[in-house]
């Protein structure tokens, strides 16, 4: 049996509309993404967000949840990362995924706030973020892009 990491991911939209992507540390690549993680024992869906929205971003609060999906989404490891990522124990994740709307100011952005996962953050066009992301997330990030699409169209 396939097993699958339970995470949350966040579709964090500023007063423009513009969407939150950061440049992972760990990965050397030109690759951006959205901020997301697991899920804690004992933690909902909801505080695992906001712990990753703080641990990931810095942000503690002028934000709110504007929406969730319904569903968890999926996404699989490419074959060779199953043995490597999470120890080998998933292949992949399913996540809950919020969008929220920020409504502070950038320098509210701290990406060393807790241990720092990202490099380097930018606003982005909600559609470029197809052009940027991993190549094997791009699947989940166009139904994440239509499933929030009224929050930035």
């Amino acid at each position: 049996m396939q097993r699958y990491r339970k995470g949350v991911g966040i579709f964090l939209l500023n007063e423009e509309n513009r969407l939150w992507v950061g440049k992972r540390i760990d990965m050397r690549s030109n690759y951006w993404q959205m901020p997301q993680g697991g899920i804690d024992q004992n933690e909902t869906p909801k505080e695992a967000m906001k712990r990753e929205l703080m641990e990931e971003v810095g942000i503690r609060q002028n934000y709110k949840i504007i929406s969730e999906t319904e569903n968890w989404l999926k996404y699989e490891l490419p074959k060779e990362l199953v043995g490597i990522v999470w120890n080998g124990e998933y292949v992949g994740q399913k996540q809950k995924w919020f969008a929220c709307k920020f409504q502070g100011t950038d320098n509210e952005i701290i990406l060393d706030s807790y241990q720092a996962e990202f490099e380097d953050w930018k606003w982005i066009k909600p559609m470029d973020a197809l052009q940027l992301v991993v190549p094997f997330k791009k699947n989940l990030y166009k139904k994440l892009l239509d499933y929030f699409s009224e929050f930035y169209n």
